[in-house]
């Protein structure tokens, strides 16, 4: 694999591709870790987790500068993605030994419990777009909950996602973290591998519906998050420069490459004039904000969404045009007059793009919407708090915020719908879902 930084175009680095037998040798040495692993007491495994955090913020500036030569990334928010993923690890350090079942009451004299175990090998296919954070999350739920690990860092960024695992690898026996490098080749090899007990994937909806059928076959747990195509709400009586604020966040920042970037943009009409004008100052003030795509290919993804939205009607208020110079930057975009059937609108495009469709009422809104086939998020901006009920029980998301384009509470957890993916994603909840739940019904003997 060829790796090259987005901002010049030059290589940044060169990596083998993992064959078979590589594979086939990182999941056996996973799956005969598994039982020893599972075995270690919990506070231990949550030790190993706690002392890899520290390894990871000494080697803060070494990742965030990896993550800033393959991806794009600008500095100083690799170098926040490397502090969240230190602090996602030490979450999880503390989480691990308080993971509990529960006991019911039966007879007398019988116990029922219900344990927690380890599900066995897991193994976890990582994103580019925030390599050391996503990877937090999952390996540091597998390994505190007792699962052995096969990682496969994303293509986009071998170097970044190996460093980060080498740290996590250093702090625990030898087996229960294995590291393998490669293509969508290697990731599907692992998903269909028999000796892989659970699948946890955070890419594209093509990638993990395939991860879904491979795992369906041999009865293997996926955890999925995929795809989104989120909606912004722009609702009568807020302030159009606040909203142009938050939209240009959502749309904007990281170059429209997070997984709940904002996608889609409803306004209504009583505000959209102001709303429109504000978007574009803000697409000006967001120039200098962000760096480039992640790479050639995804540039032409988003270029061909814009084009065709244009063709289709829509007309461009700022942008719109491909960087000139070296690298794969594009410039924050903003199209208006757009149709729920454009490109740019039922897909997720994954740049710095603000498509805007403008609706008579907020209920409009509403319901266009929610004719979406993915399920990830959605963020509704109304003063209107019977309005910001009824949005958050129609829309058919994961996660709904209100009045607020990003955040969240520390320890939240999220579970993606439909095309989007499946299963609980980070805080306590990913844990019930790196184990499996067994049964045990304990009576005495006769008499």
């Amino acid at each position: 694999m060829t790796i090259r930084d987005p901002r010049t175009g030059d290589v940044a680095a060169e990596v083998p591709i993992a064959d078979a037998s590589t594979c086939d040798a990182a999941v056996r040495r996973a799956h005969a870790a598994a039982a020893g692993w599972a075995r270690t007491p919990a506070a231990e495994r949550a030790a190993a987790l706690s002392a890899a955090a520290g390894a990871v913020r000494a080697a803060a500036d070494e990742l965030a500068g990896l993550n800033e030569r393959e991806t794009g990334k600008l500095i100083d928010d690799a170098r926040g993605g490397v502090e969240a993923g230190a602090g996602t690890l030490v979450q999880y350090a503390e989480l691990g030994p308080l993971h509990r079942g529960r006991s019911l009451h039966g007879g007398w004299s019988a116990t029922d419990l219900m344990i927690p175990e380890p599900r066995g090998v897991a193994a976890v296919l990582t994103p580019w777009n925030d390599p050391v954070a996503v990877a937090a999350g999952l390996l540091g739920a597998a390994l505190v909950a007792g699962n052995t690990v096969v990682h496969k860092p994303s293509e986009r960024c071998p170097g970044t996602g190996r460093r980060f695992a080498e740290l996590l690898a250093a702090q625990l026996p030898d087996g229960v973290l294995e590291i393998v490098d490669g293509d969508a080749t290697v990731g599907a090899r692992l998903a269909a591998a028999e000796e892989v007990d659970v699948v946890a994937h955070v890419g594209s909806s093509v990638t993990g519906r395939a991860i879904a059928r491979a795992c369906a076959e041999r009865g293997a747990k996926a955890i999925l998050e995929n795809g989104g195509n989120d909606a912004l709400l722009v609702d009568d009586g807020v302030d159009p420069r606040w909203a142009a604020e938050q939209a240009a966040q959502g749309a904007f920042a990281n170059a429209g490459q997070i997984c709940v970037s904002v996608e889609r943009i409803f306004v209504t009409e009583s505000v959209a004039q102001q709303f429109l004008d504000a978007l574009v100052e803000q697409a000006g003030v967001w120039a200098d904000r962000i760096g480039p795509l992640v790479d050639e290919r995804q540039r032409e993804v988003v270029h061909r969404h814009v084009t065709e939205a244009v063709k289709e009607g829509a007309r461009v208020l700022a942008g719109g045009e491909q960087g000139r110079g070296p690298g794969t930057f594009y410039p924050p975009t903003v199209l208006t007059d757009c149709a729920p059937d454009m490109l740019v609108f039922r897909e997720e495009t994954f740049g710095p793009i603000a498509p805007v469709r403008v609706v008579p009422d907020f209920g409009t809104a509403l319901t266009e919407a929610a004719d979406d086939r993915y399920g990830l998020a959605a963020t509704v901006l109304t003063p209107d708090m019977a309005h910001a009920q009824e949005a958050w029980r129609a829309l058919p998301v994961g996660t709904v915020k209100i009045n607020a384009v990003f955040g969240g509470a520390p320890g939240g957890a999220a579970e993606p719908r439909r095309a989007s993916g499946s299963g609980m994603g980070y805080g306590p909840e990913l844990l019930d879902e790196m184990t499996a739940m067994k049964v045990v019904h304990w009576s005495p003997p006769p008499a």
